[in-house]
């Protein structure tokens, strides 16, 4: 896993946040952001990628959006490996996604 989209869906990425440090940085911080548990999303949300978070077991469908990329933000995802340095446990997180796999999400949307 990791490394960096490709082909259509890192065009998409590009052109929707700038760049794909950019998208990171905004990713990571609705991550953070996220008060107590939940999730952080790359979603489509009709017109484009768009990133959210959301609360507890909650996820975008229910906003009509259609999720692309969920990272668990909950305490029980990182919390032996990072105790509560949530940021460290988002920036490895991203060494582990597939990114054809999300690229096939999008390409279906």
């Amino acid at each position: 896993g990791g490394g960096v989209p490709s082909g259509d869906l890192g065009d998409a990425i590009n052109d929707a946040f700038g760049s794909y440090d950019d998208f990171k940085t905004k990713l990571k911080e609705a991550g953070i952001g996220q008060f107590g548990s939940g999730w952080a999303w790359l979603v489509h949300d009709g017109s484009g990628l768009a990133i959210t978070s959301t609360a507890n077991q909650d996820n975008p469908v229910s906003n009509g959006q259609t999720p692309l990329l969920g990272v668990d933000v909950w305490e029980h995802a990182y919390y032996l490996k990072y105790q509560n340095k949530r940021p460290d446990y988002l920036d490895a997180w991203f060494n582990t996604i597939n990114w054809d796999t999300v690229a096939e999400r999008f390409g279906s949307v």
